[in-house]
């Protein structure tokens, strides 16, 4: 089952809707669809003030949801989502993903912060930027995406995969400010730049910059050099140096920074 949603118009303030989820559409009709309620602000609306809907069955078995326009106003689209896709023909807002355990979620533009939040599993594409907070752990926690892959054409902003596990991510522009702080696990790729901070509190998992790092983190140390290496599928050309740390915050710290020379 494909269902189609138009957005109506231009949202004022934000709309929380993780309603918006194959794992929720599936095997609904169309009118129980339309009657799904969203939240704005402290009220509950049903999703049909927001959205106009369409379905139409392909005997695929599998539910997919295609978004037509920008949906920057919406957010916690496909939360929690276990199956099926979703494709955003716009920009999408904050938490798209949060929590995923499978499936997998294209946004055609832009995403807002704390995509893929904790996310354990599925594909996240962002074929435009990202904001600050992508695959992180949620305030208060240590602990972020623990397996899954996320995938941004562009740039993110301000801590990219804070206190990730395990998973995958891949950036092909730059990054801000304390990229993979608490790293733990998992491999992040940053294939243009980064500012300051990036591995900071870093205890395992790697991290690898393409292009310059402003300014890095004085708790990392010297451990050789690679050249070509591939991570997460990503094979990145040229001589790396590897860097292990970070020894500021641990003693005996497992964490991997591989820099480009220049």
């Amino acid at each position: 089952m494909e269902a189609t949603l138009t957005p109506r118009g231009r949202i004022g303030i934000m709309v929380e809707a993780e309603v918006i989820s194959p794992d929720v559409f599936q095997g609904l009709g169309i009118g129980e669809i339309e009657e799904l309620e969203v939240w704005q602000g402290p009220e509950r609306h049903p999703l049909a003030e927001f959205f106009d809907v369409e379905i139409r069955a392909d005997g695929s078995g599998e539910t997919r949801i295609l978004i037509e326009g920008d949906v920057s106003r919406v957010k916690r689209i496909g939360q929690s989502m276990k199956s099926g896709s979703i494709t955003v023909c716009g920009s999408a807002g904050m938490h798209t993903g949060t929590g995923m355990y499978g499936g997998s979620i294209v946004v055609e533009g832009d995403v807002g912060s704390w995509a893929g939040m904790e996310m354990s599993g599925g594909l996240l594409t962002v074929l435009g930027d990202a904001g600050d907070h992508v695959g992180s752990a949620y305030r208060g926690s240590w602990r972020g995406m623990t397996n899954g892959r996320i995938v941004i054409d562009g740039n993110a902003r301000s801590q990219l995969g804070g206190g990730i596990a395990g998973g995958e991510i891949i950036v092909g522009g730059d990054v801000e400010n304390f990229c993979a702080i608490r790293q733990s696990g998992g491999t992040i790729v940053v294939r243009g730049s980064a500012v300051r901070g990036a591995g900071a509190e870093m205890s395992g998992g790697t991290l690898a910059v393409e292009g310059k790092v402003e300014r890095i983190s004085p708790g990392f140390l010297p451990a050789g050099q690679e050249v070509n290496p591939k991570l997460a599928d990503v094979e990145l050309m040229g001589r790396f140096e590897r860097f292990t740390g970070d020894y500021a915050a641990f003693k005996n710290p497992k964490g991997s920074l591989l820099l480009k020379e220049v």
